[in-house]
């Protein structure tokens, strides 16, 4: 581990949960809720998943059998809260077909190693990295950080960016910097969103943000005001 990055990392992280406190991240009420819902939040507000879940859930159909019976029209319905609904149908079938490897045994599932699953996952049509590394961070409770939009946009503005902006040279800013603990990459995820979807945004409210005096792109912005 690199302790000046751990120490600058640790430090995000402590003014992020000091502002923004427990985000109680992944919402969902079982691991098999939580894949599905990390399939449907792809390009999309959790609102929307919400929505679609709360059909799924309505019609009794949030399980691994039951979506099976129901045809891709019918899921498409159900779903269309979340947008792309469609092609997410497809995604979720996609999933099934591969959990019955599994006799939809999760916990036998996830005792694959961390390598090994996210290979598998990363072979289902229309699950990515990020999808993949949700799953596994948030469901399997593996020790991967998530690696989206939000935290390439705060850790650009903190001049903490890897050279390459590849979504494995982040995350390997972040397993470099951090001791693999499932729970505080699970919150430090969460904290990142959150402040992205509040104050860093593509249009940053720099002299609300809580980093500012960790963020050269917020002192710089803030002193032409």
């Amino acid at each position: 581990m690199n302790p000046i990055l751990n120490k600058k990392l640790s430090e995000v992280y402590r003014k992020l949960y000091h502002r923004y406190g427990p985000q109680n991240w992944w919402p969902g009420d079982g691991p098999f809720e939580v894949i599905i819902g990390a399939i449907l939040t792809q390009s999309v507000s959790w609102r929307n998943v919400e929505k679609a879940i709360s059909n799924l859930k309505a019609e009794q159909v949030l399980s691994p059998h039951a979506l099976r019976k129901i045809d891709n029209e019918t899921l498409g319905e159900l779903i269309k809260p979340s947008l792309y609904f469609n092609n997410k149908a497809l995604k979720i079938k996609a999933f099934l077909c591969y959990s019955e490897k599994y006799d939809d045994n999760l916990p036998c599932m996830f005792a694959q190693s961390t390598e090994v699953l996210r290979s598998e996952l990363l072979s289902i049509y229309g699950i990515g990295e990020e999808t993949a590394d949700d799953i596994l961070l948030y469901a399997a409770k593996k020790p991967i950080f998530v690696i989206d939009s939000y935290t390439r946009r705060i850790f650009q503005r903190l001049h903490l960016a890897p050279h390459l902006q590849t979504y494995t040279a982040y995350q390997d800013l972040f397993h470099s910097g951090l001791r693999p603990n499932s729970d505080m990459y699970g919150e430090y995820h969460a904290l990142i969103d959150q402040h992205g979807a509040e104050i860093c945004r593509k249009n940053p409210i720099c002299n609300q943000c809580c980093l500012i005096d960790l963020c050269p792109t917020g002192q710089s912005n803030t002193a032409t005001i």
